[in-house]
């Protein structure tokens, strides 16, 4: 296994190492004890599959009184995964990171509590996976819009499905600092 930081601290890929043979091919991609060696969580309480077409943009989603970190993953298809940092008092405060995730590369990101995450379809479906620290608790979800101007992310071009509720989110500069997280 090989991490790789992003500009974003906490928020990393991890590139397993592959097992290619003339059957197919084989990788750990979890394993609690390498976890906890490189200061990662290896307790994840809640494991997430969504089935999407091509365009369709989900997020950018978090969780306030109950923060999670997630672990992600592509087994179909290819993702632009997005991690936000949205922790007023940060120093990466309104900063983005985005990253090409696919069947192929079999790269994982963690994105740790306190951003907010989302991604967009690449390929014509696309199953993507995700390890969460904290279980889902639906009275506790937020999001920023995911076209925030001020953010500015850098989606790659095409046609995009969005949500009516993920549409409705607000800029991140509207959402009063109670409803964010804090480092």
């Amino acid at each position: 296994m090989k991490i790789e930081n992003t500009p974003l601290p906490g928020v990393l890929l991890i590139h397993p190492q592959i097992f290619p043979d003339d059957r197919g091919y084989f990788f750990e991609s979890f394993r609690a004890a390498e976890f906890e060696k490189i200061g990662l969580p290896a307790v994840f309480v809640q494991d997430n599959q969504s089935l999407s077409e091509k365009g369709v943009i989900r997020g950018l989603h978090f969780q306030l009184k109950y923060p999670q970190g997630k672990l992600v993953q592509v087994t179909l298809g290819e993702v632009y995964d997005i991690a936000l940092d949205i922790r007023p008092n940060s120093p990466h405060y309104g900063e983005w990171f985005g990253a090409v995730l696919n069947a192929a590369n079999h790269i994982q990101m963690y994105i740790p509590p306190g951003f907010a995450h989302g991604y967009k379809v690449l390929s014509a479906q696309a199953i993507f996976q995700y390890k969460c620290t904290e279980i889902y608790h639906p009275e506790d979800e937020y999001g920023v819009n995911c076209r925030d101007p001020e953010i500015d992310i850098k989606w790659p071009s095409g046609k995009e499905l969005i949500s009516l509720k993920d549409k409705k989110l607000p800029n991140l500069k509207e959402i009063p600092p109670d409803y964010l997280p804090s480092i």
